[in-house]
């Protein structure tokens, strides 16, 4: 065990015997994201580097307090990426921040092309991790069948840090899609979403769409997201270069569009993934939250009173509304067969101000049973990101 590594596993190990808490922390990029107890910080950026990378096995290992940025662009030398195109974040009070691999992992947060191209949780082939008790553990491996019986790497995934401390993380990543174009359509929200769900029925190379109401009028140089007075979708094509021309002949052929300059998309894709179009900057009134609903795709248009943006490929309907809607945002969720939860609260940029994720997207009792008995094995003191998810867990 390194120096570093030491250091990380005697702080847990006193921790555990005193029963205080530890807030585990890399770069701070999401420190907005889940409630924030004012106790001892783990700091995990110690662990950094890539310890393992073969771009011909498609597989890296890479420490968790490595800049997500570090690793993004070690693949990218090699013509390789991250295909759930994982958000870094620099809004409000993580300005500046720097999101890290192990960050990544723990938010479990992925970008507009989820549908098409997985999450976080589907790229992970193994981790290791201090539990409570100190001790360092390895689940999974480098290879997709190391993995037998429960799939304790995935599980990190969106465990926000409750569960353990992530060291290391061994992620599969594929080749960049030699083809990409992105198709500018003017379309109102209903018509939109029945035109992707055509298009998604045709073998299509479609990777990521984004709806929104927008004030520029289609162009090469249109960005995604400027707001203001047209309904605009944009819907991104990746794949091989014969795949990607054919469809988007036929797109706009079905319907009256344009295409953008690719370097222009491109910077625009990344502002949609990182929360930093226009339509996420902060009303200004103080009571006002962006929600994030997760829906099924097949989900109509919500019949809900405040604007929209709607990612259909990563199932996602955000909208910025007030805290006393919640229960009619977490019905009109329900009904679309999915659940609302507010990510950031305006008044702070601190999403659980007024409370922690049981207030706006409460477990069912077989949920409930499930995360306090994970909670038991991993973490037996409850030292680890006491209340960020939940306000006893």
């Amino acid at each position: 065990m390194d120096a570093a590594l030491q250091h990380i596993a005697d702080q847990v190990r006193g921790a555990s015997a005193s029963g205080k808490a530890l807030r585990i922390r890399g770069g701070g990029s999401k420190d907005f994201y889940g409630r924030l107890l004012q106790v001892e910080i783990l700091d995990t950026r110690p662990l950094t580097g890539i310890t393992s990378y073969e771009p011909s096995e498609l597989v890296v290992t890479v420490r968790a307090g490595t800049p997500l940025a570090e690793l993004e662009a070690a693949l990218a030398e090699k013509g390789q990426c991250l295909p759930f195109e994982p958000p870094h974040f620099s809004v409000g009070k993580t300005a500046g921040a720097v999101a890290t691999v192990g960050g990544m992992v723990a938010a479990g947060l992925s970008g507009p092309a989820r549908a098409s191209a997985g999450g976080v949780r589907d790229y992970m082939l193994g981790v290791q991790l201090l539990n409570g008790r100190a001790e360092h553990l390895t689940f999974g491996g480098q290879v997709m069948k190391n993995v037998a019986g429960y799939d304790v790497s995935r599980l990190m995934a969106g465990s926000m840090g409750t569960l353990g401390v992530i060291t290391d993380v061994s992620l599969k990543v594929l080749p960049v899609a030699p083809a990409e174009a992105t198709l500018v359509f003017e379309l109102d929200q209903t018509s939109a979403l029945a035109q992707l769900h055509r298009w998604g029925a045709q073998p299509l190379p479609l990777n990521a769409s984004c709806w929104v109401h927008d004030d520029t009028p289609p162009s090469g140089t249109a960005p995604v997201g400027a707001g203001g007075g047209r309904d605009m979708l944009f819907v991104r094509l990746r794949g091989a270069v014969a795949a990607v021309a054919s469809a988007c002949q036929k797109m706009l052929q079905a319907v009256p569009g344009t295409r953008m300059d690719n370097a222009v998309a491109g910077s625009d894709w990344q502002a949609c993934r990182d929360l930093r179009l226009p339509f996420f900057a902060a009303p200004p009134a103080n009571d006002m939250a962006l929600w994030r609903l997760s829906v099924a795709q097949t989900a109509p248009a919500l019949a809900l009173p405040w604007p929209q943006l709607v990612e259909w490929h990563g199932g996602l309907r955000w909208l910025w509304a007030p805290l006393s809607a919640t229960n009619q945002i977490r019905d009109a969720a329900k009904q679309s067969r999915g659940f609302a939860s507010v990510f950031i609260a305006n008044s702070s940029i601190d999403t659980w101000a007024n409370g922690s994720f049981d207030t706006y997207m409460p477990l069912d009792t077989s949920l409930d049973t499930i995360h306090r008995r994970l909670k038991a094995e991993f973490d037996p003191a409850g030292i680890f990101n006491r209340g960020r998810m939940y306000p006893d867990l």
